[in-house]
């Protein structure tokens, strides 16, 4: 199998130094005195581009020839990759072309859009959006940036875990949201090469989850999406994967699927006990917590948190359907646990 050493992931955070930050690992109470364990939250949504992705991006972009900078670049993403991409050529002077699906919430076209990128919106799923990419690499020679299966994004990614390690050296178990396995597979490289006994659980949704059905066929297989709060979990792991398969095969201890009110209840935990608006695919961690859907786990547990790219308005209409599925007329304080 191909594989990404934990020197390359400390490359890619010299690289990436001056356009990604180091983010907050923040302990929750609420949720440790919830889950009866220590729980803390790496602030991945206070990134810049508000998303973890801006990592894997921008340690892809600048490992990219002058030649390649020059021809340009293109990305197919369900939203935070495309910002990412599109933030980092901006910054350096590069033609950027990033091609979603018609599922991307408008909130984060506007995003991408107010960053200067060129948007393609074509299909319907993320699959739809990759191959227009790589038409792009056809007809205008741009360089394809792919959103989670190369060595150089997930290096990227894996510099959350060499944070996490230095902010809290106990860290036994780590939850993360898992679609085309980028974050989860750099997470697992620093996780599993420093300490095979870290568990890595893999969150995903029912919507539409390319990589927990694949693993379970034994081989890549495609599946039909459908629209979910954790819209940034959507998409294939492309037939032809290089990487996060295998890497997710071996060092995902788990991977669970979550119900749309798993993902609702943990956005609105966030909000209403850290005050912080994330989108449902960085409120899987909590959400699953709260449900108690682990079987086993350790003493000292990091959520990642991986992106804040949700409508404003998404969060206070989960607020309202609480406040009255509990006979409320008003939106109420949410106290945990699931919305039923």
């Amino acid at each position: 199998m191909r594989s990404i050493t934990v020197q390359q992931v400390w490359k890619a955070r010299k690289r990436i130094d001056s356009i990604a930050r180091k983010t907050p690992l923040i302990y929750s109470e609420e949720l440790s005195e919830a889950a009866r364990r220590n729980v803390y939250l790496k602030l991945e949504n206070l990134n810049t581009t508000n998303s973890f992705k801006i990592r894997g991006a921008a340690n892809k972009i600048l490992s990219l020839t002058e030649e390649e900078k020059n021809r340009g670049i293109t990305t197919f993403s369900t939203g935070n990759f495309g910002r990412s991409v599109a933030y980092v050529a901006k910054r350096l002077g590069i033609k950027a072309v990033i091609c979603i699906s018609n599922r991307v919430p408008q909130a984060k076209v506007d995003a991408l859009t107010r960053l200067g990128a060129t948007v393609e919106i074509v299909g319907m799923s993320q699959d739809d959006a990759e191959k227009r990419s790589y038409q792009l690499q056809e007809e205008e020679g741009l360089a394809v940036i792919h959103p989670f299966d190369d060595a150089d994004v997930i290096a990227g990614q894996g510099t959350i875990a060499l944070e996490i390690l230095e902010q809290l050296p106990e860290t036994d178990t780590v939850l993360t949201g898992l679609s085309g396995g980028g974050l989860a597979s750099g997470l697992g490289v620093v996780f599993k090469q420093t300490n095979p006994d870290i568990k890595v659980y893999g969150l995903s949704t029912e919507k539409g989850a390319a990589m927990y059905e694949s693993i379970q066929a034994q081989k890549i297989v495609t599946v039909e999406e459908q629209d979910t709060l954790a819209d940034s979990l959507l998409g294939g792991i492309g037939m032809n994967n290089q990487y996060t398969f295998q890497l997710v095969q071996r060092y995902v201890d788990d991977i669970i699927l979550l119900k749309e009110n798993e993902f609702a209840a943990g956005m609105l935990f966030m909000l209403d006990h850290h005050r912080m608006i994330i989108e449902g695919a960085a409120a899987g961690g909590i959400g699953a917590l709260l449900s108690e859907r682990f079987s086993e786990l350790g003493e000292n547990i990091v959520i990642i948190i991986s992106g804040a790219s949700v409508d404003p308005q998404t969060v206070y209409n989960l607020k309202k359907e609480y406040a009255i599925a509990s006979g409320n007329n008003e939106p109420s304080q949410f106290q945990g646990g699931s919305l039923g």
